[in-house]
């Protein structure tokens, strides 16, 4: 029965005997998960116009740490008829796929997480960057032991877990911490914008570590990250250069200095778009792309 497989076959299995006779089922070496991606649903994007249009999550295509509306991710499906569609999140990849569903990596041409320090190409990974490895151990421990000691001593009137996320990258730190309840966020994020408490924290750690080279983005409504610099959300565009787009459209919120979409608003490789909410950027893309 086995004669009749053929190099057409979706997975390239060997099939042999072993001294029981019972048949071995051998995988080649080059195996992947990506066998079982279907590409059809795809469209190619050498088939597709050179422009790109990269997309904050938070803000931009969702209400913030909320999953996207049905509606907004199907208008994607459909712009990719007409462009390269990508998405730019300072969040890691699992919370980046809570909000866009799990089937993300194939409904985008492009997902770059943590700024792009975890990069996607149509499903598979083609980059991975490390802040550990930057840094050093030491220096890190440093790092982290001033920030846990800084939040210890703050007095907000409420504080959850979760108060430094460790991600591939950087590192996201929350002064309530990320544990906190929807209610919980919203109400610290009024307090921020009132006290300034993160953009007090990020002054003194740009001062205490000057000599580590790092930079300080506020996102969202509870954190911040802290990275090397270079690399802000304009680290993603090295993943692009090969594909020589005529123009590179970002829709982002957080676009003046000090938010987590300044620099890649401004760079002078991309057409940038200041957003308000989900509603606006589809607003804006209409205008931009008329059905």
């Amino acid at each position: 029965m086995w004669k009749n497989l053929t190099p057409k076959a979706i997975c390239p299995f060997t099939f042999t005997k072993t001294p029981n006779t019972s048949i071995a089922l051998r995988l080649p070496i080059f195996f992947s998960c990506r066998s079982f991606v279907s590409s059809s649903s795809r469209p190619r994007m050498a088939s597709r116009s050179k422009t790109l249009c990269l997309f904050d999550i938070d803000g931009t295509l969702t209400l913030p740490r909320l999953v996207a509306e049905q509606s907004t991710l199907d208008y994607l499906q459909k712009l990719r008829e007409k462009c390269v569609v990508g998405i730019v999140g300072g969040s890691d990849q699992s919370k980046a796929l809570e909000q866009l569903g799990k089937n993300a990596l194939s409904n985008f041409d492009y997902c770059f997480f943590e700024n792009g320090l975890v990069a996607f190409k149509q499903g598979e990974l083609i980059h991975r960057a490390s802040i550990a490895s930057f840094l050093g151990d030491e220096k890190l421990k440093q790092l982290i032991n001033f920030v846990l000691h800084y939040i210890a001593d703050l007095d907000i009137p409420v504080k959850r877990g979760t108060f430094i996320e460790f991600r591939s990258g950087m590192l996201n730190v929350s002064p309530i911490g990320r544990n906190c309840s929807q209610e919980e966020r919203l109400a610290f994020n009024a307090m921020d914008n009132e006290r300034q408490i993160r953009k007090k924290f990020v002054e003194i750690l740009r001062e205490k570590f000057a000599d580590l080279n790092l930079s300080f983005s506020i996102g969202g409504q509870i954190s911040f990250d802290v990275f090397p610099k270079g690399w802000d959300k304009t680290y993603c565009l090295r993943h692009v250069q090969e594909e020589k787009f005529d123009k590179i459209h970002f829709f982002g919120d957080k676009t003046d200095p000090g938010g987590n979409d300044h620099e890649i608003y401004v760079s002078e490789k991309t057409v940038g778009h200041k957003v308000t909410s989900p509603a606006d950027t589809l607003a804006q893309l209409d205008a931009l792309f008329p059905q």
